[in-house]
């Protein structure tokens, strides 16, 4: 029976063609959304999505799926905790559209500071405000400040110092190679930057971080954008301080964005003249839909041959075994099958097991991550069988 791979947003034909090459039972439906993903992923063993909500009931409902991949890199419109309940595998394709979102940060930047849009609308409204729109600032020597400096942020700081701009970073950790001046605590930050380009992750941490209190670090005239994910911002204390401060702000993320490729869309943020919205197309590039697709067929490919999960997002990041057991064995049947009765009838549960076979296929090494220790006696049974080599049991 075929493997069936159901791709529930827009992706590159060249790759859906290539899906279909490897033998796949491939549906492709670019236009399913939230609600329609649990019929449709009924009987899917992958599933691959970009922003299509993939939430509990779909997860649930699901009868083989075994791996859900996102054709980028947040993954916060999978529901995780659900996946992980059923033990499904969630991979990612990090890095991928990192340039592309960099671009349209820096596009923003350039768009509020130049008001490039007003000047299209009052073109197109048959308006010639030459004088109005003759007074920008202009980025050489403006201090940028990039809150969360991963892949995109490096992007955007490489680009901001060729532009001649003055770049800092908030960031957990220093990340390698990024040129910016320094790392600074958001109090520090925030009240020296002209600009502000946000880059973090969904994550309880970031949910609502620039709030009301975030915003009076800011001075006024203050260039903000968005271009990772909606909920990083309080939307009222954002407008409190457009009013305020008259900080101008440029998203491609906002509150109840529609979920839907095309159609109406409302929001209170289209009443204010100093916010620019952009329609969550941040990856949406030739060039990064191509890399991401690519890498979403590698991660396809390597699971099916060898089981190998790609950027495994939902992996345990530490298991809380407390002890490990290593067995050197010949590699025959029923060996380890021995061994891991022995672990069963000690009532120890094995977290974590990995089996490495020597270059020659005569012996192998079992590693075992245990909750319990394991016995002196059954440590002298392990020993005692004639295709052990070498048992080793230490305390993690």
């Amino acid at each position: 029976m075929k493997v069936k791979i159901l791709i529930a947003d827009k992706f590159p034909e060249k790759y859906v063609e290539e899906f279909k090459s490897m033998d796949l039972d491939v549906n492709y439906s670019p236009k399913l959304g939230e609600n329609d993903l649990p019929g449709a992923a009924k009987d899917a063993d992958i599933l691959i999505v970009r922003s299509t909500i993939v939430n509990a009931e779909t997860i649930k409902s699901s009868n083989n799926l075994n791996l859900i991949i996102r054709a980028g890199a947040g993954v916060n419109n999978i529901d995780i905790s659900t996946a992980n309940q059923q033990g499904i595998y969630v991979a990612n394709c990090p890095g991928k559209n990192s340039v592309a979102v960099a671009e349209l940060a820096i596009g923003l930047m350039i768009s509020l500071d130049r008001s490039i849009p007003d000047n299209v609308i009052d073109f197109r409204s048959g308006k010639w405000n030459k004088a109005k729109y003759s007074k920008a600032e202009g980025l050489k020597g403006k201090t940028l400040g990039i809150i969360g400096v991963g892949s995109i942020g490096k992007e955007v700081a490489n680009r901001a110092i060729s532009f001649g701009m003055n770049v800092y970073g908030k960031d957990i950790s220093r990340i390698e190679g990024v040129a910016v001046k320094d790392f600074l605590e958001m109090d520090q930050l925030l009240p020296m930057c002209d600009i502000v380009s946000i880059h973090l992750p969904a994550t309880p941490e970031t949910k609502g971080l620039f709030d009301k209190k975030m915003f009076s670090y800011l001075k006024p005239n203050t260039l903000l954008i968005n271009t990772s994910r909606q909920d990083v911002i309080d939307e009222n204390a954002m407008l409190e301080a457009i009013e305020e401060k008259n900080i101008r702000v440029a998203l491609d993320v906002f509150k109840d964005e529609p979920e839907s490729k095309s159609g109406d869309v409302s929001s209170p943020l289209a009443d204010s003249p100093n916010i620019y919205i952009t329609h969550h197309i941040g990856a949406s590039t030739a060039q990064a839909q191509n890399a991401v697709a690519e890498e979403t067929v590698k991660i396809v490919k390597h699971y099916l041959h060898s089981g190998i999960i790609d950027h495994w997002v939902n992996r345990a990041k530490a298991s809380d075994a407390k002890y490990q057991l290593v067995v050197k064995h010949f590699d025959k049947p029923g060996v380890l099958a021995t061994i891991l009765d022995v672990v069963r009838k000690g009532d120890i549960n094995i977290e974590e097991i990995e089996n490495v076979i020597f270059e020659g296929g005569i012996a192998a090494s079992c590693t075992m991550k245990l909750m319990k220790p394991v016995t002196s006696d059954m440590l002298k049974q392990m020993n005692g069988n004639e295709n052990v080599l070498s048992v080793s049991h230490v305390a993690l």
